[in-house]
């Protein structure tokens, strides 16, 4: 019985021992959901790290270069093979067309942010390898985005962590759903924000 509940759990505390006794597989697994920026999962191992699951310098650092490594490898496709992909697949051209002008034109706030967006996440390393972007310029904004991301997204669920804490200790405080809200609020703001800027182009 207590074999079936580890291998299936049922609430949040055994889901949590789980990860701690796998914790190499869950690293294994937080770089490669970081490699398509995975807000949500980032957030939960975050959550995970303060309830003492993961380690908070080691995650970080997995979703630092999981990130690094999936938006260079999309990098790389789309230099090499970009112009082919957009004729087999001419439904992704005008959304990848738009990224690369913006790109063109404001690389460094793209590679910067382009993370926390949900709808260019997946395309814009795509794009960035379509556009004029040198190797160079890309590998060493890419890299410190990447660790903005990871350290912004990881940190926030591990502060979620002390706060619903706070909030459990004392029915009377909010504050860690009212910080979840507003993260979650910042997201999708940006979100739209960068969507009204690309119909713009």
């Amino acid at each position: 019985m207590g074999g079936s509940a580890l291998l299936f759990p049922t609430d949040l505390t055994s889901f949590l021992d789980l990860i701690r006794q796998h914790g190499d597989a869950a690293y294994s697994l937080m770089f490669g959901y970081a490699a398509s920026h995975s807000l949500l999962l980032a957030l939960f191992a975050g959550y995970a790290a303060h309830a003492g699951s993961l380690s908070l310098g080691t995650l970080i650092a997995v979703c630092w270069f999981g990130s690094f490594a999936g938006d260079v490898i999309r990098f790389w496709i789309g230099r090499r093979y970009g112009a082919r992909l957009l004729l087999r697949f001419p439904r992704f051209e005008r959304p990848v067309q738009t990224v690369v002008r913006l790109t063109d034109r404001h690389y460094v706030w793209m590679i910067l942010f382009h993370r926390f967006p949900h709808g260019i996440r997946g395309l814009a390393g795509f794009a960035y390898g379509i556009s004029r972007l040198p190797w160079s310029t890309f590998l060493a904004l890419n890299f410190v985005a990447a660790g903005l991301w990871s350290g912004a997204i990881v940190s926030a669920g591990y502060a979620f962590g002390q706060f619903s804490e706070t909030s459990i200790n004392d029915a009377s405080s909010g504050l860690g759903i009212v910080m979840l809200v507003a993260f979650l609020g910042l997201s999708w703001v940006l979100s739209r924000k960068l969507d009204e800027i690309m119909e713009r182009y």
